[in-house]
């Protein structure tokens, strides 16, 4: 039988979460049943709360960066046992059919058939949508649940499954090592994990933010430079300088600024998913040194695995400041402001 949980919910777009109590299957034969211990609070978690993004079927639950025990496993299960520690992160399930979904790219699924965390059709729940980790518990498929090291503090180790992944897969995905000069745009959620990541991978790292009080932190966490970006004179000090360009900003700018750093054949990948689209690039600025803004997503489940290895064997985590479900609202406002270094990270006994 379904069985009811506490959890936080969005009921429309103008109004504070609240408490709903919503419903999680029990576990089938291949499931994993996760009590909830901590969820990361992602900025894409806010734009879905207020559908700023127009897609939003209230009442939504979000938070896709879980970690939690391991409760109940079902007949058929193989990689967890009771007591393991475990995490899910945006997505629950795909088609597992296509192209994408064979080679491990389900994020990127060709008939999307993907299942996010939070506000998708719930197969197994008829006629409900998947909700997230602002709960206690969550039921999802083995191949969609991931291990973490007991190594990490698990607070801290909560946003790599979205923050961290986000970050991460671009960096793989084109390159990022010794001899590279790698970019990180923005210091919140994201790009502290982009500046973590592309120093530990062995890239010569420079950190692009609007606020000098950001400066120390950015050395600290592993950038060799930081640049201020409304300034002229030493953004033109790197013109042309640059392999890769991590760009996390989730707010309308000008992106010519920075593809102008790029070398020849140099790429600029967004990560940002603003509400309001950039403006146009300047197109010359591309074609005479054959430079390239690209798009990059979270990673599949493999890639996001390796990612977590990754941390284990680096000893990586997330700074957070770690609060109760109950300042969830307040925690939105301030992270509007920026106001949090650099991930809100809700204490899920705290609903209990």
């Amino acid at each position: 039988m379904p069985t009811s949980v506490a959890a936080y919910a969005a009921q429309d777009a103008s109004s504070p979460l609240v408490p709903l109590t919503i419903t999680r299957r029990d576990p089938g034969p291949t499931d994993v049943q996760i009590d909830i211990l901590y969820c990361g609070v992602c900025h894409s978690d806010l734009h879905t709360a207020r559908n700023e993004w127009g897609m939003t079927v209230f009442p939504v639950v979000p938070g896709h960066e879980i970690l939690g025990r391991v409760t109940a496993v079902g007949t058929a299960v193989t990689k967890f046992t009771v007591g393991d520690t475990a995490a899910v992160g945006c997505l629950v399930d795909s088609c597992r059919e296509c192209a994408s979904c064979k080679a491990g790219l389900e994020q990127y699924c060709d008939v999307g058939g993907f299942v996010f965390t939070y506000g998708a059709p719930d197969a197994h729940l008829p006629g409900q949508m998947t909700h997230g980790g602002y709960s206690t518990s969550v039921t999802v498929t083995e191949d969609f649940v991931l291990r973490v090291a007991s190594s990490l503090d698990p607070a801290a180790a909560a946003p790599l499954l979205c923050a961290g992944i986000t970050t991460y897969s671009p960096l793989r995905q084109w390159g990022a090592g010794p001899g590279k000069k790698v970019g990180i745009v923005g210091l919140g959620g994201l790009g502290h994990m982009g500046v973590k990541f592309a120093h530990a991978m062995g890239a010569e790292t420079v950190l692009f933010t609007t606020s000098a009080g950001k400066v120390a932190d950015g050395l600290r966490l592993g950038a060799s430079a930081v640049v201020i970006s409304k300034d002229a004179a030493a953004m033109q000090q790197h013109a042309g300088s640059f392999d890769l360009i991590i760009n996390t900003v989730s707010v309308s700018h000008d992106l010519d600024a920075f593809t102008n750093l790029l070398k020849r054949d140099g790429t600029m990948v967004l990560v940002g998913a603003p509400a309001e689209p950039h403006p146009s690039p300047n197109v010359m600025n591309l074609i005479f040194r054959r430079r390239a803004i690209a798009g990059s997503l979270i990673g599949g489940l493999p890639e996001t695995q390796e990612m977590l290895d990754f941390c284990a064997e680096h000893n990586i985590t997330c700074d957070i400041e770690l609060i109760k479900m109950q300042d969830i609202n307040d925690a939105y406002e301030r992270m509007l402001k920026s106001d949090v270094k650099y991930r809100f990270v809700i204490d899920m006994n705290s609903l209990r």
